[in-house]
């Protein structure tokens, strides 16, 4: 396999990326699953303590199957999870009721030093809308019991589904008190918008502190993201429920752009080493299937679930793709740059994609669950509007176009999921939200942090005017918490739930709001 420095010297040699040698990087990394399934392993390991302290997980499910995912790591917060480099053999099993004594599959995998004694089984051949319970062996250790579920057959006609979605969850800034009512509220699916860990170094004095300094090493990634899984309450969630996961920034680096730092000066062969990095301990960390194991720094994570004919559930990747943020990445009134008809956030392959997937959706509601901002949410300042570069103002030719296509193509139901801001929004989306009296064409939900930026408030500094500027906001609210949603075949729901204090455990969640869509009738009203 070639190793990251040969691959930063070739850039620096020729100049630019080589292609050439990153996908031949990526094509070595992407035969490590084949190579798990002829790897002499360790089938009677023994661990220096619990290796299952980042709990279980499951994900990416469909209509038949769905993603099992552990990592052995008895010392989590050391680079190789405290584990010597032999591969380990694991054991694996899923049934029909919690106490797994109605067996319906079961297996053996193994768990590589190359993939950080990550666990990946796809687990195919289950029967439609049902619940799972499932867990994990290694040598006498026993994994935690995990709940999953398949989706509804894609023409089957389910009554009902609820989701809680959720975003920026900064572990140094709050507790994870969000996550416990989340599981009570017996969800079937979570969406995580992004932000999952952040890239900074440790600080004193804040209510948790990272381990160590900036990330950029694999291990460094690695540490940090199981730092955060081992949270009880998040990795409690995880194995509450099937989640579906995409990144943002801060999964890397702040403000990233496609392969361009939001930093002056940095070595393009450094920033895609650290991006290779990063994409590495995200795969090995998360419940996704093998089709999104990363070739270097290239990793894909748009995809499509349908929930039968009542949601078809799109999952984008606002980040990896984009071209560098207009003006600055600053708040910038729209101007000719950022109104430029060459921006794009979803590169043209996964608009194309988008597109298509859209034209052949047959369900009510055509989700889009992703990571920054739709809203054209002008803020007042010196007597005009400024707008974020970072979301989708900045690109705003596009994010027109795709209202323009939602509308003339008559595509169904749309809602936009968000997360990024640390603030609830509900917003009302036109083809030009600064038209006021055209025609509402979609539904955004945006949810808070779980913990990013410490505790919130009810109401921002000039909330008021941000409100009277821009119809399109129906709801604003910055405490922390996550976003609820329960659909029908007429009927969508969010409830927009808050924490009053994510200081101290303790701390109490309770619905601020709720707004409901009808179907049919774009926009969202208070219910």
């Amino acid at each position: 396999m070639l190793d990251l420095a040969q691959i930063r010297d070739a850039v620096r040699h020729e100049g630019g990326v080589s292609r050439r040698l990153f996908l031949a990087y990526g094509t070595a990394l992407a035969s490590l699953p084949h190579l798990s399934r002829s790897t002499h392993a360790a089938t009677a390991p023994r661990f220096p303590d619990d290796p299952f302290t980042l709990g279980v997980a499951s994900g990416d499910p469909d209509s038949q199957s769905v993603v099992l995912w552990t990592r052995l790591a008895p010392k989590p917060l050391e680079p190789h999870g405290g584990m010597t480099p032999e591969p380990v053999g694991v054991g694996w099993e899923i049934a029909e009721d919690e106490s797994l004594k109605k067996v319906v599959a079961s297996g053996e995998t193994v768990a590589t030093p190359q993939l950080g004694h990550s666990v990946h089984v796809e687990v195919d051949g289950l029967k439609p809308d049902r619940w799972y319970w499932y867990r994990f062996r290694a040598g006498e250790a026993e994994s935690p019991i995990g709940r999953t579920r398949t989706l509804p057959a894609p023409h089957a006609s389910p009554d009902q589904l609820r989701f809680a979605f959720a975003s920026c969850q900064h572990y140094e800034h709050g507790l994870y008190t969000a996550y416990d009512q989340m599981a009570r509220d017996d969800v079937d699916l979570v969406f995580h918008l992004g932000d999952y860990i952040y890239e900074y170094a440790g600080k004193d004095n804040l209510v948790r502190k990272h381990v160590g300094g900036e990330i950029t090493s694999l291990g460094d990634y690695r540490v940090r993201l199981s730092q955060y899984r081992a949270d009880p309450l998040l990795h409690g969630m995880h194995a509450q429920c099937p989640w579906f996961v995409t990144w943002d920034d801060h999964e890397f680096d702040n403000n990233c752009a496609n392969a361009i730092s939001e930093e002056k000066g940095v070595d393009p062969a450094d920033f895609l080493v650290r991006r290779a990095n990063a994409y590495q301990a995200y795969y090995e960390m998360m419940p996704l299937r093998r089709r999104s194991l990363p070739r270097g720094p290239h990793m894909q994570l748009y995809r499509r679930a349908p929930f039968g004919r009542l949601a078809d559930l799109m999952v984008l990747d606002t980040r990896q793709y984009r071209g560098d943020q207009p003006n600055g990445d600053v708040r910038s009134p729209l101007n000719d740059a950022a109104l430029d008809r060459n921006n794009s956030m979803l590169g043209r392959r996964q608009r194309d994609w988008l597109h298509a997937t859209l034209i052949g959706s047959k369900a009510t509601w055509n989700v889009l669950a992703q990571q920054v901002m739709m809203g054209m949410v002008g803020f007042p300042k010196e007597g005009t509007a400024t707008y974020s570069m970072d979301q989708w103002p900045g690109y705003t030719h596009e994010r027109m176009e795709l209202m323009k296509f939602l509308a003339d193509r008559q595509i169904p139901n749309p809602v936009i999921l968000t997360g990024d801001i640390h603030s609830n929004w509900v917003n009302n989306l036109r083809v030009d939200d600064r038209q006021h009296d055209t025609d509402v064409v979609a539904t955004e939900f945006v949810t808070t942090s779980i913990s990013s930026g410490g505790n919130g408030v009810q109401q921002i500094r000039g909330q008021d005017l941000v409100l009277a500027g821009n119809p399109c906001v129906q709801f604003l609210n910055a405490e922390r918490g996550y976003v609820r949603c329960t659909l029908t075949p007429t009927e969508w729901t969010s409830d927009y739930m808050v924490v009053d204090d994510i200081t101290k455990p303790g701390g109490k969640v309770f619905p601020r709001a709720s707004f409901v869509v009808e179907a049919g009738q774009p926009g969202a009203k208070p219910a």
